[in-house]
């Protein structure tokens, strides 16, 4: 994928935060990690579960530096309503992070999810300097792990912090591998 170890395309436009209509950029995040988490469209059914499960955790992330935000192709008028709606009536009540309006589909183009007229459920991490580091994304039918772009997460704050790297099932917390051949040799091979 090309956008990986790149800057992150820029964006700015309008998104619902906390009851209110907001602008965000790219430029807002600079200096922190940021959580792109791209959804195909309100009211629908993957996509509450996801940004609830998100929100929850957005404390965790925040403690660690990172923002979260949420984008998909509906109005930030659309945005406010699904956020006015409480989760007992499938809506997503308060959020802990913005979610950002891409009407004219540029956001979601540039950054290669666009299918049809929606995104898919494509998650960027994109670290302080606005570079890329990890791109997942989904087809319409499987929801994101919260845990799992956690652990990615992480993972990459680790390796910039150490020069180090994180092999298979790597975890917070444990220690990573010499980018070497003798790294690599004290890993897995006893």
């Amino acid at each position: 994928m090309g956008i990986i170890g790149n800057p992150a395309p820029n964006f700015s436009a309008p998104a619902a935060k906390d009851g209110e209509e907001i602008t965000l950029s790219l430029e807002d995040f600079k200096g922190k990690w940021l959580i792109l988490l791209f959804y195909p469209l309100d009211f629908t059914f993957v996509c509450p579960t996801e940004l609830v499960a998100f929100s929850d955790a957005a404390d965790q992330f925040k403690a660690v530096n990172a923002e979260i935000v949420g984008v998909s192709v509906d109005s930030v008028h659309t945005h406010l309503a699904w956020m006015r709606t409480p989760r007992s009536q499938a809506g997503v009540g308060e959020l802990n992070y913005p979610l950002l309006s891409d009407l004219s589909k540029e956001i979601a183009a540039a950054y290669d999810v666009l299918i049809g007229d929606v995104a898919l459920r494509g998650v960027f991490i994109i670290d302080p300097d606005g570079i890329v580091q990890s791109a997942t994304i989904n087809n319409l039918d499987v929801g994101r792990s919260v845990a799992a772009v956690y652990r990615t997460l992480k993972g990459y704050q680790y390796a910039r912090e150490t020069g180090n790297v994180c092999p298979a099932n790597w975890e917070d917390g444990q220690e990573g591998m010499a980018a070497t051949l003798d790294g690599v040799k004290k890993t897995i091979g006893g």
